[in-house]
């Protein structure tokens, strides 16, 4: 547990302000959030590291009704600008309902179609029409952070055992990608209202327990490359952690939807291969750093992501699997 007891405090005053004492439930407790619900609702405290000003331009795009049924809106707060309040330190809190998320333990009812549909609508908003100005897409800034994580964790002088060849495989993958996938320079598409983090822990149904899919988590939301919202599971897919029958339902659901980040038919590749090298390599540099930190070796799953990276330096297309397009 990372939560303070005056954190944890203010997150249950702020999930029931009307409701003094009320019983809570930490539902997530790591760097980048802690989230606590009380009834129907839960407060959650944002990143250390995160700008209030940018997250209250992603708040305000959240509760904007060109956004209904795709995302989650956030609830009021007192201060300071209605959707948004901030710790003594200057750590953003914020409000929500609750909603059901995906079962983990039942893979094969997964809502891969209905989060293609959700991504392909959000893709589909046109963003001139969002009040005010809003801040890039954050996904390739998160990968960033991922290998700036994997550096500390195997810097000299720190406690864990070294993973050395897996640290070098990832580092030389990395180095491959172009600037814009490793967050220096801008990205060479902006047109499209992206989620910058999407996977399957980012959707929950509202009204809880049987409510429609929505999208939660606008930390990263801003325009950029559709393609990064496809990427992580394209990535499990090619590195063989989705099975091909998923992928492909996902990937047929988001065309279906009019879907804008891909082409329309034939191969997605071309416009998935980038953003799918640096997913995986940014999920292998959190492995690595995990697993260090840990002082253990990677598991299987983590050395698979280890072993695509490892690919990338040996082919042209390493990401992209054999045989015919699946879409």
């Amino acid at each position: 547990m990372t939560t303070t007891a005056a954190l944890l405090r203010r997150l249950t005053t702020l999930a029931a302000p009307t409701t003094p004492g009320a019983a809570s439930e930490v539902l997530a407790d790591r760097p980048d959030g802690t989230v606590v619900r009380s009834g129907r609702t839960v407060a959650k405290a944002h990143a250390c590291d995160c700008d209030p000003h940018d997250l209250s331009a992603r708040l305000r795009i959240a509760a904007h009704p060109l956004l209904h049924g795709i995302l989650l809106p956030p609830l009021p707060v007192t201060a300071p600008d209605g959707f948004l309040t901030l710790t003594d330190d200057g750590r953003a809190l914020t409000r929500w309902p609750y909603g059901s998320p995906v079962p983990p333990d039942d893979p094969d009812a997964a809502p891969w179609e209905d989060a293609a549909r959700l991504l392909a609508r959000l893709h589909s908003v046109d963003v001139r029409q969002l009040p005010g100005a809003l801040a890039p897409m954050r996904g390739p800034a998160k990968a960033a952070r991922a290998l700036t994580r994997m550096r500390t964790a195997l810097a000299p002088g720190a406690r864990p055992a070294p993973l050395p060849a897996a640290a070098a495989a990832v580092e030389r993958a990395w180095a491959l990608l172009p600037p814009w996938a490793r967050a220096a320079a801008p990205p060479p598409r902006t047109d499209l209202l992206c989620h910058g983090d999407l996977h399957l822990g980012q959707l929950v149904r509202h009204p809880a327990p049987d409510g429609p899919w929505l999208l939660i988590d606008i930390d990263d939301l801003g325009p950029g490359d559709g393609a990064w919202d496809l990427a992580r599971p394209a990535a499990w897919f090619a590195t063989g952690l989705l099975a091909p029958a998923l992928w492909s339902r996902f990937l047929a659901a988001y065309r279906a939807a009019g879907g804008r980040a891909v082409r329309p038919d034939g191969d997605p590749w071309p416009g998935l291969e980038i953003p799918a090298r640096a997913l995986t390599v940014q999920t292998a540099a959190l492995a690595v750093a995990k697993a260090a930190t840990a002082s253990r070796p990677l598991d299987e799953i983590e050395t698979a992501v280890v072993d695509a990276c490892a690919r990338m330096m040996s082919l042209p297309r390493q990401l992209a699997p054999a045989g015919p397009d699946v879409g």
